[in-house]
């Protein structure tokens, strides 16, 4: 029988590694990359809570990294705005780096 440690990191590393393929898969739209994004951080947080909980009372580094995922999609969501407010969609194609 698992234990319910090793279900929590095989899960874990499932949800990087099918965050990782949406990412490698789907790069059409700037939204999907984030979202695909958003979803590896929240795989590595539950492997970080996972096991920050096995060892002791280190719970503060996981909030900690929390707080950066939560900051990172917030940066992802303001610089979305940004790029479809200034050329109309998100997808990749229509982005021209020599633009200013």
């Amino acid at each position: 029988m698992m234990n319910f440690s090793v279900i929590s990191v095989f899960g874990s590393l499932f949800m990087v590694l099918c965050g990782l393929w949406s990412f490698i898969s789907y790069h059409k739209h700037l939204l999907n990359s984030l979202l695909s994004l958003e979803f590896m951080m929240l795989g590595v947080f539950w492997l970080l809570s996972s096991q920050m909980t096995g060892v002791g009372s280190e719970i503060y580094f996981s909030l900690f990294f929390l707080t950066l995922a939560a900051c990172e999609g917030a940066l992802g969501l303001s610089l979305l705005v940004h790029v479809v407010r200034s050329h109309g969609s998100d997808r990749f194609m229509s982005l021209n780096l020599l633009e200013c």
